[in-house]
């Protein structure tokens, strides 16, 4: 006997708003499946009025009530059977932040829960980030956004040390970062991995998942730090309408694309990591876990 529902997940970053529709199939005696249905990206750019002016302006704040509204009757149409939303660091930092998450909670019916990078650490490993995470393997887990990048190491199946860093793809391209952040994080980094002997990076974010599609690697099978290497210096050899017109991109990826590489790139030389895995997994996907998991509590409390 199945039990199929579906969950939503909207993910309000920096760069860009998304919502995740996910069908959950229960089967007594198997796994769990979690299947994406659906996945809208709205590219409306918080994280460009907030960390330059502290606050987000009125056109983006009537931005997100559209986009919020057409998210609300998306999952009614879905028959979404539970939700949740999850605002990043633009949200976070924004002096209206709360102001406008309540207006748009009048407005659309959708809460949102404003959350720090330390919980959004927290339900992306809630995903399948486990089943990569072998117990005699070292990751460096680096979630690039457009605010910030969250870094997480595991060994030995756990999680021994995370941080959130004010170096994102949107302050990057407003040049808003300034050297001593890059040092801070480089300093982590090789702290943290510096007891390990063979430290691998697992990537995540829209850009690393970009260059991972543009590799044409097999899904599960790494990238290599030199591919890496030569993808930065190809795009940066390109113009951001080059990379537009000759590389396919869409136009919010096209500037942000060049900085996220440089996360990553540094994040694999201070770890001495060689490889990055790229498993496709966001904010989005842990939201889904989480409301999971919170409807399995309920049903031992029952």
């Amino acid at each position: 006997m199945l039990h199929i529902e579906k969950y939503g997940a909207v993910d309000i970053g920096s760069n860009a708003i998304r919502l995740l529709v996910a069908t959950v199939i229960e089967e007594e005696g198997k796994n769990t499946l979690f299947k994406k249905t659906s996945l809208v990206r709205v590219p409306i750019r918080l994280g460009a009025d907030v960390f330059l002016k502290g606050e987000i302006s009125e056109r983006n704040t009537n931005r997100m009530i559209d986009a919020m509204n057409a998210f609300s009757l998306l999952m009614s149409v879905h028959n979404i059977k539970r939700y949740k939303a999850c605002a990043t660091s633009a949200m976070r930092e924004a002096s209206n932040g709360a102001e406008i998450a309540e207006i748009i909670r009048k407005k659309s019916g959708i809460k949102i829960n404003i959350i720090d990078g330390e919980d959004e650490a927290t339900i992306i490993a809630s995903t399948d980030l486990k089943s990569l995470i072998q117990n005699d393997k070292v990751f460096l887990y680096v979630d690039v956004g457009g605010g910030s990048t969250e870094l997480t190491v595991f060994a030995n199946g756990h999680k021994v040390a995370s941080h959130s860093f004010k170096i994102g793809t949107v302050r990057l391209i407003n040049d808003m970062v300034e050297d001593t952040m890059w040092q801070q994080m480089e300093d982590w980094i090789k702290l943290n991995t510096k007891p390990f002997k063979k430290v691998s990076v697992i990537g995540s974010g829209g850009n690393i998942n970009s260059i991972f599609k543009n590799s044409g690697k097999k899904s599960g099978m790494p990238l290599s730090y030199f591919y890496l290497v030569s993808f930065y210096e190809l795009i940066k050899s390109y113009s951001q309408e080059e990379r537009i017109t000759e590389m396919d991109m869409n136009p919010d990826r096209a500037d942000v694309i060049v900085p996220a590489t440089r996360i990553y790139l540094s994040a694999m030389k201070w770890s001495g990591a060689k490889n990055i895995y790229v498993p496709k997994i966001g904010l989005s996907d842990g939201i889904i876990k989480s409301l999971y998991n919170e409807k399995l509590a309920e049903q031992l409390q029952a």
